[in-house]
């Protein structure tokens, strides 16, 4: 059986958001037509408490996008974005949510950023999502959301290590940089990944 994970498609990243990613409208767009396709969607979304080390106000002086170390791990510092209970967390407007079977939240700990749907960065807490998908008879994923290179990379590759067979829906799934979005799809198709069209599925 094959499953829809819809990854990260919240105000925030998309039109007009904290950290809007263009192409995200056309992400939600295709979203809505594959979700028809698909009896098993769920739904990664990020759920920041306004205290989390990612944001680069919790940091004195220091500016969105910079790098810092912590957990022995390279840390980008975003905008806030996603903040637990706020306009910005919420799916986004256009997406048809009755479609969802169930939301996985991620990025709840302040002290450790979480990516992927899966696990956090450090690998040290898991989501419940690769428990709800065996649950379900789950073996094929089909990837859609944004950032291509964070989000959908880090769901990609823990998804594979997990032994899911994962398609990426490449023209749904937008980077927040056109070059480290080619970067991500090359290490994606690395591990056993695959690309598709949305029109093709």
């Amino acid at each position: 059986m094959k499953a829809l994970i819809l990854i990260d498609l919240q105000n925030d990243f998309g039109p007009g958001g904290m950290a809007e990613i263009s192409g995200s409208g056309q992400a939600i767009a295709v979203a809505n037509h594959l979700m028809e396709k698909f009896g098993c969607v769920a739904a990664v979304r990020d759920w920041h408490p306004a205290n989390h080390l990612s944001f680069a106000a919790n940091h004195p002086w220091r500016k969105p996008w910079q790098i810092i170390e912590s957990h022995g791990l390279p840390q980008l510092l975003w905008p806030m974005h996603c903040v637990q209970n706020t306009f910005g967390a919420e799916m986004a407007i256009a997406l048809r949510q009755e479609k969802i079977d169930r939301h996985f939240f991620k990025g709840t700990d302040p002290d450790m950023d979480s990516y992927g749907g899966f696990f956090d960065n450090a690998h040290l807490n898991d989501s419940g999502l690769a428990s709800y998908l065996h649950e379900r008879g789950i073996e094929e994923l089909y990837l859609l959301g944004f950032p291509l290179e964070f989000g959908v990379k880090q769901t990609a590759l823990d998804g594979l290590a997990l032994g899911f067979r994962v398609r990426i829906v490449e023209d749904a799934c937008p980077a927040m940089e056109e070059g480290e979005g080619a970067g991500a799809l090359e290490e994606i198709i690395g591990h056993g990944g695959v690309l598709v069209r949305w029109n093709d599925i």
